[in-house]
């Protein structure tokens, strides 16, 4: 046997036992901190939401890019900010402060794009061309496309030939019924279970503050932040098989 033929057994024995590298996750979030010029209300993204994930995919293994709509600070809600004592939340703190911005983002390196939510994706990213075509190519790959609470509302801008990527499939968002039980009604700009079932998505919703995760083929989504971190749990099984 030959040198040659020894060097490409070896080289094969190295293949088999080396690991496979890591999946990689887009998150994109929300550069909106306040509802309107109306109401002055602060908003942004709801931590939770970012940082459950976002914590529980680096702890297993993913790599992780964080970005916006401009790659600026993506603010918090302040309303979520209980979580900010505990040291386990800095790592993710700090990533919100340092954004990518979409536009220069090689997204074909991604495994999976993960929206969270706050109210302030009902105001940026559900208007979002740009993003609209990443979640089209994510989808024709096969990709897995997974939101939270608001995020979702980052799926209104993605239509291929003019069809709703919504449309027949089952997922889930914030409620019509949570909006108004966190009084947060007359301050949102719609709501966002009634514009994706206008787009022909197959709604299912559970009660205000139940853990709900809806998975349907390559989708994966959460009602809401009580839902964090089942929903980091739904996106790592799935990356992982």
């Amino acid at each position: 046997m030959n040198n040659q033929e020894n060097l490409t057994i070896e080289e094969e024995m190295i293949a088999e036992v080396a690991p496979e590298k890591p999946s990689k996750i887009l998150m994109v979030v929300t550069n909106i901190s306040e509802f309107d010029d109306k109401h002055h209300t602060k908003t942004g993204v709801w931590f939770e939401e970012f940082a459950v994930p976002y914590n529980e995919f680096i702890k297993n293994g993913f790599e992780v890019k964080v970005a916006t709509l401009t790659g600026e600070i993506a603010p918090i809600d302040p309303a979520s900010e209980d979580l900010f004592e505990d040291i386990i939340w800095d790592e993710a703190k700090k990533a919100l402060n340092d954004t990518d911005a979409l536009n220069t983002i090689d997204y074909n390196e991604y495994d999976a794009i993960v929206l969270p939510g706050g109210h302030g994706p009902m105001y940026d990213l559900a208007k979002s061309e740009l993003l609209g075509e990443v979640i089209i190519q994510f989808n024709c790959q096969g990709k897995l496309i997974a939101a939270i609470c608001h995020g979702p509302a980052g799926f209104l801008s993605a239509k291929s030939d003019g069809i709703p990527f919504v449309s027949g499939r089952k997922l889930t968002s914030f409620t019509n019924e949570e909006e108004r039980y966190y009084k947060k009604d007359e301050l949102t700009p719609f709501f966002l279970q009634d514009a994706l079932i206008d787009e022909g998505a197959d709604f299912i919703e559970d009660t205000p503050g139940a853990v709900n995760i809806i998975s349907d083929g390559n989708l994966i989504t959460g009602q809401n932040f009580q839902s964090a971190k089942n929903f980091a749990k739904a996106v790592i099984e799935y990356l992982s098989y």
